[in-house]
């Protein structure tokens, strides 16, 4: 029972700075173009 008071915090902050990471993913235009950087793999401009 006493190691639930060490993971259950542990897990908040993990929990906490994923979501705070996804926030800041998608506000950072991370997430607009997503078929783009794909296809330019495939073609080769030089």
């Amino acid at each position: 029972m006493s190691v639930l008071f060490i993971v259950l915090p542990i897990a908040l902050v993990l929990a906490t700075a994923a979501v705070w990471g996804f926030v800041w993913m998608v506000r950072s235009g991370q997430c607009d173009d997503l078929d783009t950087p794909a296809s330019r793999v495939l073609i080769d401009e030089d």
